[in-house]
């Protein structure tokens, strides 16, 4: 992309709030679950999006706002999707218990895996490429190896479902946010666990009886954030033992039992979410007060992520299949 290129080789500018639409992408026939800018600099102009309607799509949402790409390999809705490291290839999960590794360029299935449990969760490991943890409705949470498609590592928890991954930096821990429903189980809501020994390191993280949809890494500090179903979301340490920054509280926005994404800018100034009334929500991630609102979908936006190379561009996507690029 020659919009993307002259910012390759300089440091990220400061965030600033989009302010305007840039394109309006409505291909998808459901809502959309999940977005995600491709992780190689050079190609990142392309966004893929996960969507209900069992297909998974590869934008151009810089130059564009064209799909490039259809791919229709799930018989169930697609609840995650995550782009390889190389930008070559995309993992795919869905409510039809399929992992899928597809070629990006020839749209062919690399690796098509059958789980036991319908897939909401993946994530790829930072420092290991071929491996991946895959969770959904079940108490159990997987590491795979793309190379041998075997399973390397199972963690067990008594709960129902895992609504999200996060590694932590380097990628020796992570945490699962659990569905956890059971009455005395309000400290289950967040488990961290060891990744090689497959031990769980503590489930005490956080106390409030809400389970959390989503959960985000600050990309400069040690702190991480959890989107909770109380409409706020909450900041903890990443480093042992995850305990929770009682002085700063995110609200203002409404989860409403959406499974809501929520991230910090590349800079780590601001914190953005989507809310269940369409709007965005942008904080100062210092003061944890609301800097501005965007009123971006009629439906429940679900997830605002912010490009990795260009200062301010921002997608969003809603549970009525749009997506949406603001500058």
């Amino acid at each position: 992309s020659e919009l993307i290129k002259p910012y390759l080789g300089s440091k990220y500018k400061v965030t600033e709030v989009p302010k305007s639409l840039i394109f309006y992408m409505s291909k998808h026939s459901g809502p959309v679950n999940e977005i995600q800018w491709c992780p190689v600099r050079e190609q990142s102009h392309m966004l893929l999006s996960a969507s209900m309607d069992k297909t998974v799509k590869v934008w151009d949402a810089v130059d564009t706002g064209c799909c490039l790409k259809t791919y229709s390999c799930h018989s169930c809705a697609v609840r995650a999707a995550r782009w390889s490291s190389c930008g070559r290839r995309i993992l795919s999960g869905g409510f039809d218990s399929m992992l899928h590794l597809t070629d990006v360029e020839t749209g062919k299935q690399i690796l098509s895996i059958k789980t036991e449990f319908r897939i909401s969760a993946l994530k790829f490991h930072p420092a290991e490429s071929n491996v991946f943890i895959c969770g959904g409705f079940s108490p159990e949470v997987k590491a795979w190896d793309l190379r041998t498609s075997k399973v390397l590592r199972v963690y067990k928890s008594a709960v129902q479902q895992t609504l999200d991954v996060l590694f932590l930096p380097e990628g020796r821990e992570f945490l699962t946010s659990t569905d956890a429903v059971s009455r005395d189980s309000a400290d289950r809501t967040i488990v961290a666990w060891d990744f090689q020994s497959g031990a769980k390191i503590s489930n005490q993280i956080f106390h409030e009886r809400y389970t959390c949809p989503s959960l985000s890494l600050h990309p400069k500090e040690s702190v991480f954030v959890a989107q909770t179903n109380g409409n706020y979301m909450a900041l903890f340490s990443a480093q042992r033992p995850y305990r929770i920054n009682k002085k700063k509280r995110y609200e203002g926005h409404k989860v409403e039992g959406f499974a809501v994404g929520c991230e910090f800018s590349p800079d780590g100034t601001l914190l953005v979410t989507g809310s269940s009334d369409g709007k965005v929500f942008f904080y100062n991630y210092h003061t944890s007060r609301i800097i501005r609102t965007l009123s971006a979908h009629k439906e429940a936006c679900v997830s605002a992520v912010f490009h990795p190379v260009l200062p301010s561009l921002l997608a969003t996507c809603d549970w009525a299949g749009e997506i949406k690029i603001w500058q």
